[in-house]
């Protein structure tokens, strides 16, 4: 176990509302940290999945689908997750779009290492063709007629619409009704070699920082906009309250169940890398 109380710590997370409304009462020491002094740094989630690989930030928002690839390095922490129902990731196209194409055509996806990708996978029972791209970039490609069809995560779920675009699959959807369980997308992992101690009290800090900002929801209203891919206010609300729920509090016995149901499937079809080490440090 590293000492690192009164040293700077990374702590990593995505621009998206959630994450920001989650951490903004942490960063801007509107809680007690402790003897931690934590720094921000903000970028997409592939990325950060991507940086996790070379073990960059102490702590990370990472695609459950990078985890499971990840977890010699990283381990999971029980608060700050995104997990829920009806919060799944989204399979859109244009409306002249013939679904039995679905398994022919090259899918574009906000990345190899993300959740939405491992669902795709699931969900066509086969390795997709897809492109990646930054999930802002994925409507307007789709739109265009770029890809004809693409896999939307974040606000997208939200802005589809509005591109002229249908869905096609709700991969959350399809998940929670072939497991009865909800379905985890994204959580905040911890680097291994920092140890139990530290990873319970980054917990315990995370889980304040939520519930401060549940409590003071307009607190980070300026933090958050400025972030956002999508600064329309119902949408923001939107997107805090689907993705903030009691999961980000504490993942409790469901959301560890659906997090090893995730990964026990794709591990059961070759497509994530075993691994004997536990989910949470210990």
């Amino acid at each position: 176990m590293q000492t690192i109380q009164n040293k700077k710590i990374s702590l990593a997370y995505s621009p998206c509302p959630n994450d920001t409304f989650i951490f903004y009462p942490l960063i801007r020491n509107l809680i007690n940290t402790g003897d931690y002094k934590f720094y921000e740094v903000l970028k997409d989630v592939e990325t950060l999945n991507k940086e996790a690989f070379k073990n960059i930030h102490n702590i990370t928002k990472l695609s459950f689908a990078a985890l499971g690839c990840l977890q010699n390095k990283y381990a999971l922490l029980k608060s700050g997750a995104a997990l829920g129902r009806g919060c799944g990731p989204l399979i859109v196209a244009r409306k002249d779009f013939n679904t039995d194409n679905i398994k022919k055509d090259k899918i574009a996806v906000p990345g190899v290492f993300t959740t939405a990708h491992l669902l795709l996978s699931l969900y066509l029972n086969k390795s997709p063709n897809v492109e990646a791209l930054s999930f802002e970039q994925i409507m307007p490609a789709v739109a265009s007629g770029k890809f004809n069809c693409g896999v939307i995560i974040h606000e997208g779920r939200f802005t589809y619409k509005k591109y002229g675009l249908k869905a096609l699959v709700d991969l959350g959807t399809w998940w929670e009704d072939k497991t009865n369980l909800p379905i985890p997308l994204g959580g905040i992992a911890v680097q291994r070699k920092l140890g139990k101690k530290h990873a319970k009290k980054f917990e315990k800090i995370i889980k304040k920082s939520v519930e401060y900002g549940l409590a003071n929801n307009q607190t980070a209203v300026n933090y958050i906009k400025k972030h956002a891919r999508e600064i329309d206010d119902n949408v923001i609300k939107n997107h805090i309250d689907l993705y903030v729920n009691d999961f980000t509090l504490d993942i409790g016995d469901q959301g560890e169940k659906a997090i090893n149901m995730l990964f026990e499937t794709a591990r059961s079809k070759g497509i994530m890398p075993k691994s004997d080490l536990p989910l949470f440090v210990t």
